[in-house]
């Protein structure tokens, strides 16, 4: 007896003004298939999740769901038909409780009154499925990202869906977290759902993967089983047409003296941190989710208070009081969340790569915007960090999210500042706009530049430190120097003290 397919695309095209964001896509899903998605920014992925959710409509081709022809017309019709897709970019009420937002749309009622304790009792269940200790009753906007991230795969889940589709919803966790959920897509699969997983995470598609479909200029150049795929260079090689070299530069370098340190800083997740980085190394700060990896930078750069102890700049005690006046001492801060914390999303490319930087490049003059050296550094910009297309005057939220990251990073680079600190800097990018985030922190530490990585990607952050910290609950449980630098031992320090070793401490 044939078993109809859970989803199933013919021939798929998608035209928008001047450019094809699919072209011609065939692909077909079975029930308890999970089919992983992959492809650079740009390559089509956003525009086919968002047919099979409803958000746009194709061109030409079509959409079959259990058999079935179909023209999804909107978020609710898709879920109607059992397509539930949880996107990268959050949809949650931010001033709604964890419980009110994941009954959203569809309140259990009697007699027209909300049965708040069924709410409770769904909430409960639905946050139980995911593994998420999380209260309920809690707003939206008091639970860090990472609690969100959960919260919204929880409601994804309601209502056990036919097809589940999942946009890099390991972006936001940590490797504990992470584990969980690449558990929680297994256990699905097992049920029969269908699950399309978007990720830029290479090692965990042999965790859950059956199939690997690739895109690439809106083209399928490649579908592949996961047990035939060898090495992850063989998958860069589809998505980019390339093949690639070593992902992370191993640069020999010579440190000079000590750039900036904590001496039992603490703050926000802090309770005593003693750590240092030096002009021309890559330094990594490594941990579970509220370990304090994040508020560690967010505390030198002035966005989180200092509750006590020191932080030493150029030599110097350094009292960080404002982000502004962070940058003006010579640090540069790269945020982990771009859209809300990085970029004003409805304004051109160029505005967002210049804001706060028109001094800094002599293009504000006596109150005044002088063009000419904004458009030289803007275009300088856009030259040095490959950034496409090359439309300056683009709105931001045009661009892919790999693009929008370099923008971030453009900035910062516009101030002449010898110590840069990177928070999750290549979050829900492609593999080839890593590459050049890579190569630029590997660039700035052979500059002589002190290059803090705060990273929840441990082959990331193993792959680029020099030297590597591991936090956890808020204090420092390892040191270690590229030597002696296994996951191993990163992976004891994420739970308790581990390996310190001698010198900056």
């Amino acid at each position: 007896m044939r078993v109809e397919p859970a989803v199933e695309l013919k021939d798929l095209t998608v035209r928008f003004p001047a450019v094809t964001a699919l072209d011609g896509v065939s692909m077909s899903l079975q029930p308890g298939e999970v089919r992983v998605l992959l492809g650079e920014n740009g390559a089509g992925k956003s525009t086919l999740i968002k047919v099979l959710a409803g958000v746009v409509r194709p061109t030409s081709g079509e959409v079959l769901i259990a058999g079935d022809s179909v023209t999804l017309t909107s978020p609710r019709h898709a879920l109607a038909m059992g397509v539930s897709t949880v996107f990268q970019e959050l949809s949650l009420v931010p001033t709604l409780t964890v419980a009110e937002n994941l009954v959203l749309g569809h309140l259990p009622s009697t007699s027209g009154l909300v049965s708040w304790r069924s709410v409770r009792q769904a909430a409960e269940g639905a946050l139980e499925r995911v593994g998420a200790d999380i209260n309920p009753r809690t707003k939206v906007e008091r639970l860090p990202r990472s609690s969100q991230q959960l919260v919204e795969i929880a409601r994804g889940l309601m209502g056990e869906p036919r097809v589940l589709i999942l946009d890099e919803p390991t972006s936001s966790l940590g490797e504990q977290e992470s584990e969980r959920l690449l558990g929680l897509v297994q256990a699905l699969a097992g049920r029969g759902i269908a699950v399309i997983y978007i990720t830029h995470r290479l090692h965990e598609i042999e965790r859950i993967a059956h199939h690997i479909t690739v895109l690439r200029d809106g083209k399928l150049v490649a579908t592949v089983e996961s047990d035939d795929v060898g090495d992850n260079d063989h998958l860069v090689e589809l998505m980019t047409g390339q093949r690639p070299s070593s992902l992370y530069p191993r640069t020999s370098r010579h440190p000079g003296g000590v750039a900036f340190a904590t001496d039992d800083l603490q703050g926000p997740e802090l309770h005593g941190v003693t750590l240092g980085a030096r002009y021309g190394e890559i330094v990594g700060i490594a941990g579970l989710i509220g370990s304090g990896k994040s508020s560690l930078v967010r505390t030198v750069f002035g966005l989180d208070p200092v509750d006590a102890g020191q932080v030493m700049l150029h030599g110097r005690p350094f009292v960080p009081r404002n982000p502004s006046h962070s940058l003006s001492q010579g640090i540069a801060y790269y945020p982990s969340d771009r859209k809300r914390e990085g970029l004003a999303l409805n304004q051109p490319l160029r505005t967002n790569i210049t804001l706060g930087s028109l001094n800094a490049i002599g293009a504000s003059k006596r109150g005044f915007l002088a063009r000419r050296p904004e458009n030289t550094a803007v275009q300088r910009a856009v030259d040095s960090l490959r950034i496409r297309p090359n439309l300056p005057n683009r709105r931001t939220e045009m661009f892919s999210g790999g693009n929008q990251q370099k923008a971030v990073l453009a900035r910062g680079l516009l101030h002449s500042c010898p110590v840069h600190l990177f928070d999750e800097p290549t979050v829900g990018i492609d593999v080839g706009a890593k590459a050049d985030v890579y190569r630029l922190m590997d660039q700035l530490a052979n500059d002589g530049k002190a290059v803090v990585l705060v990273s929840s990607d441990l082959p990331e952050v193993m792959g680029m430190a020099d030297r590597l910290y591991v936090l956890h609950e808020g204090r420092v449980t390892a040191h270690l120097g590229h030597s002696s630098l296994t996951e191993a031992a990163v992976l004891e320090a994420f739970f308790g003290p581990g390996q310190i070793e001698e010198g900056i401490s």
